[in-house]
């Protein structure tokens, strides 16, 4: 089976955006090993309002794979994701089934919080942002199942930023 891979970035405070979803406060002055990752990716799934923020980027940043858009308002297809509702585990067993690299699990925190919740992921490479929101999105919502994880590397950068890779442990 091909990995469910959540590649995300938090605060120190456990926050993926702002409480009105900003992500201003991401760096953006180096890779921090988001190439390499893609490079291994050919399937991509997230929420409605990751994916509304995605199209407000310019160019639409992942064009050449299929994209899925876990949504309860949207149905159908547009010039660049499938809509999806109900089940998201089902899609996610399903994807995971196929042949191919890996599924990238872009975002929110619901999507993420489903994929622990139904024990499907995978891997999860958190870029730690060294700074407090003091409000917002948190990564992971409220209520998971406890769920272990290992460390698998820890990479520090000149910003202050850690990156931290872990597998999940069955």
């Amino acid at each position: 089976m091909r990995p469910l891979s959540c590649f995300i970035a938090t605060t120190l405070d456990g926050y993926i955006a702002g409480p009105d979803g900003e992500i201003d406060w991401l760096f953006t002055d180096q890779d921090y090993g988001y190439r390499p990752f893609i490079a291994g990716v050919d399937t991509v799934v997230m929420g409605r309002k990751t994916y509304d923020l995605c199209l407000t980027f310019g160019d639409y940043p992942y064009p050449d794979m299929p994209n899925y858009v876990w949504s309860r308002t949207r149905h159908g297809r547009d010039d660049h994701a499938t809509f999806v509702s109900g089940d998201i585990a089902e899609l996610l067993r399903g994807l995971k089934r196929q042949a191919g690299k890996t599924i990238w699990l872009v975002g929110g925190h619901a999507l993420v919080g489903e994929a622990v919740r139904q024990d499907l992921l995978d891997e999860l490479i958190v870029s730690v942002h060294p700074l407090l929101l003091g409000d917002g999105v948190p990564l992971f919502p409220r209520g998971l199942p406890k769920t272990q994880f290992q460390l698998i590397t820890a990479d520090t950068f000149s910003t202050g930023l850690v990156q931290l890779t872990y597998r999940r442990t069955r």
